[in-house]
């Protein structure tokens, strides 16, 4: 380089930036200049050493070698896909294979002559009056189904005579061996690993289980019992068989309760210590990470703890209307509302109860007419697991 086109360049790099852009332009346009002016210094002060024929030692500076790049390149950056807090299912689900998929299958072997290893399912196909339509089945972790042969649970029943099905949410064990039923006065207790049954006698008119590590928690008209799982010894304990989520199988014995309940603009979360029921907090839930007009309004169904998360069935004010159907998935430690499930307005009243979580982080619930669905609130994926499937469903967790 000669003396004129250095001269060239010194005169350019001196040259004012005319703010003619916008303000984000500019900034961007200054930022280039300052970079080059930089590099102009950086070979001038190479031509006039080399020019010179000086050799020195240079002593090095504290600033880094000058960047050169006049647009830098970004690396995309890649992130776990996450979807918003409302979330709707799409108009056609897809079915992937699924060992759940055989569970309307017809049975084809008593569990008094082949008992399971372990039960992914219970089922209880119901008639159009919503009875009981043939033995409670068992879907073996071989995927057999089979029919309870070794004891029939009668109807559920309350003091004014209402009935429902034995087989409800709840019934079958976390670890999928045994499977309680409630009756008026007392809890069978079935162990599906060597079809025995055992019978503990209890007061009152009773129709909910929910499994709480060892023991069973069974209740129904004001009062809740707490029955351990081995030696059948039952206590009172102060928690509502409706309203309390079943536990997180990884959590230990002590774990608190959680309650969810209450009315319209009241909904409550209430944590309850696992040995006798006492009231450790209570908080309301909050709807404030759900877009306006949408809030829960009432929930129903059993409640499914998986870590810090609840998911529970809903009626919900969405976009459309006021009483759509939903699934509500709350922080268990706060009682705020991060996910709801949109279900729609042209569904039957109850129709989507949530039966549990996958190891996975789905939800699993009903989702008539289609039968069972899976949800993940952290992508938005819904898929179907069965289709057309009528009556009672548990799942192991």
């Amino acid at each position: 380089m000669n003396e004129q086109d250095l001269r060239r360049l010194l005169t350019v790099s001196v040259e004012d930036v005319l703010p003619s852009q916008p303000a984000t332009a500019g900034w961007e346009r200054a930022r280039r200049t300052r970079r080059t002016r930089r590099a102009v210094g950086a070979v001038a002060l190479a031509v006039v050493l080399i020019g010179g024929g000086t050799v020195a030692a240079l002593r090095p500076t504290a600033e880094p070698p000058p960047d050169l790049t006049v647009a830098p390149t970004v690396a995309p950056t890649v992130e776990t896909p996450h979807s918003g807090p409302v979330q709707r299912p799409p108009t056609e689900l897809t079915f992937p294979p699924d060992p759940l998929a055989r569970l309307g299958d017809p049975a084809t072997v008593p569990l008094s002559a082949r008992p399971v290893q372990q039960a992914l399912a219970l089922f209880q196909p119901l008639d159009e009056e919503y009875r009981a339509d043939g033995p409670v089945r068992i879907l073996g972790d071989d995927g057999v189904m089979r029919s309870l042969d070794v004891v029939t649970p009668a109807p559920t029943r309350d003091e004014g005579g209402n009935e429902a099905p034995a087989l409800k949410p709840g019934v079958l064990s976390p670890d999928g061996r045994s499977a309680a039923f409630a009756q008026t006065n007392e809890l069978i207790l079935v162990d599906l690993t060597t079809a025995t049954v055992r019978r503990i006698p209890l007061a009152g008119y009773l129709e909910l289980v929910v499994w709480a590590n060892d023991r069973v928690l069974v209740g129904g008209d004001n009062r809740t019992y707490a029955v351990d799982r081995v030696t059948g010894a039952a206590s009172t304990i102060t928690v509502s068989a409706w309203d309390v989520a079943a536990p997180d199988p990884a959590a230990g014995r002590e774990a608190a309760l959680i309650e969810t309940g209450g009315e319209r603009g009241g909904l409550m979360m209430r944590s309850r210590t696992a040995s006798k029921g006492t009231v450790r907090s209570e908080q309301r839930v909050t709807g404030q990470l759900l877009p306006a007009p949408y809030q829960v309004n009432e929930f129903y169904g059993r409640g499914w703890l998986h870590g810090n998360r609840l998911a529970r069935a809903a009626w919900i004010t969405s976009g459309e209307i006021d009483g759509a159907e939903g699934v509500a998935v709350l922080d268990a430690r706060t009682g705020a509302v991060a996910h709801v499930l949109d279900l729609g307005r042209d569904r039957a009243k109850g129709c989507c109860e949530v039966l549990g979580w996958d190891n996975k982080g789905g939800v699993l619930l009903r989702l008539e007419p289609v039968g069972l669905a899976r949800w993940n609130p952290e992508t938005g994926e819904i898929t179907g697991i069965v289709r057309d499937l009528r009556g009672m469903v548990a799942l192991a967790g």
